[in-house]
């Protein structure tokens, strides 16, 4: 159940925001969304991390260069529901307090499509490390860069989910991590 919340995935995935011109952009946080998707007894559920924070590089003329540092806080992860939320940082799920991030690293960006790139990183929750190839769309306009992605994480893959959580039997070993970021460059 508080397993899908582990899709910080996305935590990792708000990192692979890559902006316009050569430069460095700073996330904000305010203006950005790191969602999870989860199912429990085959009822879907929503929800958020509210702390995560990152650092991006991207070069337009040069994307392979670039890089993404983003770390999640996982004891922020709620979806509203106090059951959810209470399990969610405790040793079954995130185990957050001898975990506290999840955390996100991404070297280059590749063009996919007209502002499509994916970048292949690695992402480690509860101190497993796995990569993660993420897919994501970019919009620049001036100093502002907008970008929005999607990945699908496994959520035992990264030990979310021990004793009773660690089959699908009550809460869905797939989640899906979605993301809106908007950054500005850095002067």
């Amino acid at each position: 159940m508080k397993a899908v919340a582990f899709t910080v995935g996305a935590v990792l995935l708000t990192a692979s925001l890559s902006a316009a011109h050569a430069a460095d952009w700073t996330i904000d946080t305010a203006q950005s969304h790191l969602d999870f998707t989860g199912s429990q007894s085959g009822s879907p559920f929503n929800g958020h991390f509210t702390g995560f924070a990152g650092t991006i590089a991207f070069d337009p003329a040069n994307p392979a260069a670039g890089h993404a540092d983003v770390t999640i806080d996982t004891a922020t992860a709620t979806t509203g529901d106090s059951q959810k939320d209470g399990a969610m940082p405790g040793a079954d799920w995130f185990a957050a307090q001898k975990f506290p991030q999840a955390h996100f690293v991404a070297t280059g960006f590749k063009l996919t499509t007209a502002g499509g790139f994916e970048t292949n990183g690695t992402l480690t929750i509860r101190g497993i490390s796995k990569p993660v190839t993420l897919p994501f769309t970019l919009a620049i306009t001036g100093d502002i860069a907008k970008a929005t992605g999607h990945v699908q994480l496994i959520r035992t893959r990264f030990g979310v989910g021990q004793g009773a959580w660690s089959t699908a039997q009550y809460v869905a070993l797939e989640v899906a991590v979605n993301f809106a970021i908007t950054a500005k460059s850095a002067p």
